[in-house]
C-alpha cells in the first residue's frame, strides 16, 4: 500500500500537521475501542462482575475530581 493515496477530485488535501493530528486522533479512538472490546469479551467469557467487586460511580467520580483538583492548572 502506498503512503501517498490517490487524490480524489472532491476532497481537499490536508497539510502534514493536520494529517498527523487526524492520524493521532484516530489512533487514540482505536485504542479506546480496543479497551471497550476487551471488556465486552471478558464479560462474554466470564459473565458480569459481582456488584461487591465494583466501585460506586459516585466514588469513582469523586476520586477523579480529586485527582483533577490536584493537578497543575493547564491552558486549553
Amino acid at each position: 500500500m502506498s503512503e501517498q493515496p490517490a487524490l480524489v477530485p472532491d476532497r481537499q488535501p490536508l497539510d502534514e500537521q493536520a494529517a498527523a493530528s487526524a492520524r493521532a486522533y484516530a489512533a487514540d479512538q482505536r485504542a479506546k475501542a480496543d479497551v471497550l472490546a476487551s471488556v465486552l469479551e471478558d464479560i462474554a467469557a466470564h459473565g458480569y462482575p459481582s456488584p461487591e467487586a465494583g466501585v460506586l460511580w459516585e466514588d469513582a467520580r469523586d476520586a477523579h475530581l480529586d485527582r483533577l483538583a490536584g493537578e497543575e492548572p493547564r491552558v486549553a
